[in-house]
């Protein structure tokens, strides 16, 4: 619409942000309140292209370019509860993107030590410019997201945003003893469900907690296997 039109109203994200808490968030038995004040006050909006900026609150995952999406709000707010983050920790987000889920973590008021991974530079420039005003105090690391970002480690936590089929090998290797990886995993029945992986003397072990669709993050899917 013409701004110049008198029937033209600016959007309003503020009033959109709660909705998207009262309407989305909490009906979907989110109740810690470090997640709903910290997804109340982080613009979202601010994690989107322009283009994209009238879509940030809706209840789905927002195209990002490269294959790679914003997750829904829902699904972040339950993936933050279920990772049950306790003061002080700290946590390395793989496929941090647009940088939202870094900040909600740096925003939830919790004395969290953040690390953002990211592989793709134009996403992790707007996730910069995102902490910059919002969550300062997010530590970016750029690099392949298959090898985590192990200066920084060892981590109390491990958040993946963004669907994979198995948890590379060296996430769990950086994680402390006592240490948690929470990853939307797709397994081999087609279903992807949030999961809470522990490390095992075998590699790693899987729990899911709730099923959700949420793409598969390109660079971590596993190379086809060569058949003779």
């Amino acid at each position: 619409m013409d701004k110049t039109d008198p029937d033209y109203a600016p959007f309003d994200f503020v009033a959109a942000r709660q909705r998207m808490v009262d309407a989305q968030v909490r009906p979907s038995q989110v109740s810690n309140p470090s997640v709903i004040a910290a997804m109340r006050a982080l613009p979202r909006e601010l994690a989107v292209p322009d283009s994209l900026r009238a879509f940030a609150y809706s209840d789905n995952s927002l195209p990002l370019g490269e294959g790679r999406y914003l997750t829904e709000p829902r699904v972040i707010a339950r993936m933050l509860q279920v990772a049950e983050i306790s003061q002080g920790e700290r946590v390395l987000v793989v496929g941090a993107g647009t940088g939202y889920l870094a900040a909600l973590l740096a925003t939830m008021e919790l004395d969290l030590t953040v690390i953002a991974l990211e592989s793709e530079a134009r996403l992790a420039e707007i996730g910069k410019a995102l902490c910059f005003t919002w969550a300062p105090q997010v530590h970016w690391r750029e690099g392949a997201l298959v090898s985590g970002a192990p200066d920084d480690a060892p981590y109390d936590l491990i958040l993946i945003d963004g669907a994979v089929r198995q948890v590379p090998p060296a996430l769990v290797a950086q994680l402390r003893d006592g240490g948690r990886i929470i990853a939307p995993v797709c397994r081999d029945s087609g279903v992807t469900s949030v999961s809470l992986v522990l490390p095992t003397p075998q590699g790693s072990a899987a729990q899911p907690l709730f099923d959700v669709a949420v793409p598969l993050l390109p660079e971590l899917e596993p190379a086809p296997a060569f058949v003779f």
